[in-house]
């Protein structure tokens, strides 16, 4: 693709996600527009489309896929140092696809109408020094269960449907002994320090079962839970993960912050999903770059859902 006969909008299909049957439809839909697509066949394919894609002059590059496909493609327009200027559009084409709803673009269909009409706001991305993620980053107990978790739970408890399922299928788990340090007006302070399940910072969603999951997403703060220890609980009732995750949980720290620290106290390292994407590490910084993503959103996409 050079930069003479490059698109305005490139759409990046991953036609792998979700139950694979939304290429036809995306294809058609993307031809009647005049938008070039372009068709993964392996995993960080996307990063390379979207770098290419940006680089070449586009000015919208589209994720078709769920939240790790998003992942990639703002990855690949970041590697092209084209934030600035270039606007992310998604097409719900995941399983959970919680980043999708969380802007408020609902379905193939509507996700084209958005990218014609839709409003562009300005949102925030989590950094790490070599790592990027636009919904969430989860430390210790990660979404490796993902095949052995039922659509109808994912739909039910987005993320969590996935540590749900992990904490029933480890025998023992080894409790995580961590501190997490916030920074905040050039001072910092440990908000959190103990034995841990799992800790989940939110960008774009929260960690609430039962409410809207939409995080204030142009706050430049992080919506951080820590689940302490619990592996003395029973966790193969259903409704479990409402009372473990559930608000006034006394097993459950939240707060917020625009940067942190995540840090094992011991020799051992852990896994961090940064959107699906697994680092191992006994530590990791995590900071806001507030405003930096351009998105196309829906119409039901709120600014500040916490004045509500």
């Amino acid at each position: 693709m050079s930069a003479t006969d490059s698109p305005e909008t490139v759409v990046i299909v991953n036609p792998n996600s979700g139950n694979g049957q939304h290429v036809d439809a995306i294809r058609s839909r993307a031809e009647l527009r005049g938008y070039a697509l372009r068709e993964t066949s392996a995993e960080g394919q996307a990063v390379e489309f979207a770098r290419e894609a940006a680089a070449a002059g586009a000015s919208t590059v589209v994720a078709a896929g769920g939240d790790g496909t998003i992942n990639e493609v703002v990855r690949g327009i970041d590697d092209a140092d084209a934030l600035d200027r270039v606007t992310l559009g998604v097409i719900p084409a995941g399983t959970g696809n919680n980043f999708a709803g969380n802007v408020d673009v609902t379905g193939i269909d509507d996700a084209f109408d958005v990218l014609e009409n839709g409003e562009r706001r300005r949102i925030d991305l989590g950094r790490t020094d070599d790592h990027l993620f636009v919904n969430s980053c989860v430390a210790g107990l990660t979404a490796e269960s993902s095949g052995e978790t039922s659509d109808e739970m994912k739909e039910r408890l987005g993320v969590l449907a996935y540590v749900l399922t992990t904490l029933r299928s480890v025998r023992q788990f080894d409790s995580l002994p961590l501190s997490v340090d916030v920074y905040e007006n050039g001072r910092e302070t440990t908000a959190w320090e103990g034995d841990a399940a799992i800790v989940l910072v939110g960008n774009a969603r929260r960690f609430v079962p039962g409410e809207d999951s939409q995080a204030n997403v142009e706050d430049g703060r992080f919506d951080v839970t820590v689940v302490e220890d619990v592996s003395t609980l029973d966790l193969m009732g259903e409704a479990v993960a409402g009372t473990l995750f559930g608000r006034d949980s006394p097993h459950v720290t939240r707060f917020q912050a625009p940067a942190l620290e995540i840090a094992l106290q011991n020799s051992e390292s852990t896994r961090f999903s940064l959107d699906g994407e697994i680092v191992q590490d006994r530590s990791l910084s995590v900071y806001t770059d507030p405003g930096t993503l351009e998105v196309a959103v829906g119409a039901g996409y709120d600014p500040d859902p916490d004045r509500r």
